[in-house]
């Protein structure tokens, strides 16, 4: 793919970039192994002060940063707003709290003095996706520069300029010149990078392929990697459950972000007893959304970020249904310029259709009836993924199964799945390992070093 702004709602390319040569590259390599060596030993009160500044100019400048985000990749102006606030908010949460997760812990041994000490790595690689262009890049960078590391940011290559709009932030913030730095390279160059000794860990979030392809080159170096990966998350409605607030987050967890989300609610596990009512009201709610131009308000749905993610959610769709899915609506690509994909509903799923096992990366919602709380977990569960799952219940035995038995790294209880700076996230299963945020997430790439005096 080459490295260019094209604009998933006209199919108009406006910006394009080379990508960096070798010695660029290895420039940069040389320039984030230089700045760690001082930037390691700068105090927790600096970085917070830096990050600080950076949320500042997050918060003052979303307007034009949700607008590149959305003409690079299409995501509604509004969720593009919301995103780069959640951006400032990573910021502040952990220029408050890094100093105290990362707090020396003593511990009582026979030593006159023991303890963990929790020191930083070095340059960290981040091979991030195009769908939450800036908030997938923060999650990981504000941890990370806090702890002490540099980072080097390898983003998808249909969102240069938000890579280059992020870089440009920390600079001004007043982070040192290689503390947070982009590289313009195609995905055929990350082996090469990952595989230079000064990259010492890499971070992905993305497909499973491509999880499996860093985890290969990085465990070959024995470097450590957190992997946040796809998903084919269960929403589990009961008949204890209120119907009304379940179908509407409903439809805003299965069309988040045009459908475009890992964690967005993709199969939809409703009890027998109230299927009727759930999928009448569901199919009108997903038939109401209104798609359009993704820089209007009013606009909910927008296109798919890429002709090739167009193509590959209609074939999932025509296959699925030549397999024996039957479509309640939506189904087609929208005959209009850009990527648009109808907002979709589809029933009766054959076993080893695309629509069963595969992760649909658009706003294609998939509907189940169950007869009883045992089938819908032993549905949820039969997944290779594990990401997250949403489970809607008034009954707290139900709600206590669901927690204890759903294969997820998190499970929300009458809630939208979501990430939160405080909360750890990530997976389990082909959903990846390792986990990003909250005190958990920032002792990824440390040290966990164990100190004994006599």
């Amino acid at each position: 793919m080459p490295i260019a702004s094209v604009n998933p709602a006209t199919g108009e390319t406006f910006k394009s970039f080379e990508p960096f040569s070798e010695s660029q590259v290895d420039e940069k390599l040389q320039r984030a192994t230089d700045t760690f060596a001082a930037y390691r030993l700068t105090s927790f009160a600096d970085r917070a002060g830096w990050l600080m500044r950076a949320a500042e100019i997050l918060e003052t400048e979303k307007n034009e940063f949700a607008r590149l985000m959305t003409t690079e990749m299409g995501k509604p102006i509004t969720g593009a707003v919301g995103e780069v606030e959640k951006c400032a908010l990573v910021c502040r949460y952990y220029a408050e709290t890094a100093a105290q997760h990362l707090a020396d812990q003593i511990v009582e041994t026979n030593a006159s003095k023991s303890f963990v000490s929790f020191q930083p790595l070095g340059p960290v690689l981040a091979v991030m996706p195009w769908n939450f262009p800036f908030w997938q890049v923060f999650r990981f960078a504000a941890p990370a520069l806090m702890a002490g590391n540099v980072c080097l940011l390898k983003h998808s290559s249909n969102v240069p300029q938000c890579a280059l709009a992020i870089e440009d932030i920390f600079l001004r913030a007043g982070f040192p010149a290689g503390a947070f730095q982009t590289l313009l390279i195609g995905s055929e160059a990350v082996q090469r990078v990952l595989e230079d000794a000064r990259v010492v860990a890499a971070t992905l979030t993305g497909s499973e392929p491509a999880g499996r392809s860093v985890a290969s080159i990085a465990g070959k170096q024995i470097k450590k990697t957190v992997l946040e990966l796809g998903g084919s998350d269960p929403f589990i409605v009961m008949p204890s459950a209120d119907l009304a607030e379940a179908l509407s987050t409903g439809v805003k967890a299965r069309t988040v972000n045009n459908g475009q989300s890992c964690i967005a609610a993709k199969r939809f596990i409703v009890v027998a007893e109230i299927y009727d009512e759930f999928e009448r009201q569901f199919v009108d709610a997903m038939k109401a959304l209104k798609v359009g131009d993704p820089l209007k308000e009013s606009t909910e749905i927008g296109p798919l970020a890429t002709e090739q993610i167009l193509k590959d959610v209609d074939e999932q769709v025509k296959t699925s249904v030549a397999a024996g899915a039957v479509i309640l609506t939506g189904g087609r690509k929208i005959d209009r310029p850009g990527n648009f994909f109808e907002p979709t509903v589809m029933v009766n799923i054959p076993a080893g259709s695309p629509a069963s096992c595969e992760e649909i990366f658009g706003p294609v919602a998939l509907l189940f009836r169950v007869n009883s709380i045992d089938e819908a977990i032993q549905l949820a569960n039969n997944t290779t993924f594990g990401l997250g799952a949403a489970a809607w219940t008034g009954d707290d035995q139900e709600r206590d199964r669901f927690i204890a038995e759903l294969d997820a790294g998190c499970v929300f209880i009458n809630g939208m799945v979501a990430s939160d700076p405080r909360l750890p996230f990530g997976g389990i299963k082909a959903s990846g390992y390792g986990r990003e945020l909250g005190e958990f997430g920032i002792r990824e790439f440390v040290n966990i070093k164990t100190i004994w005096i006599k």
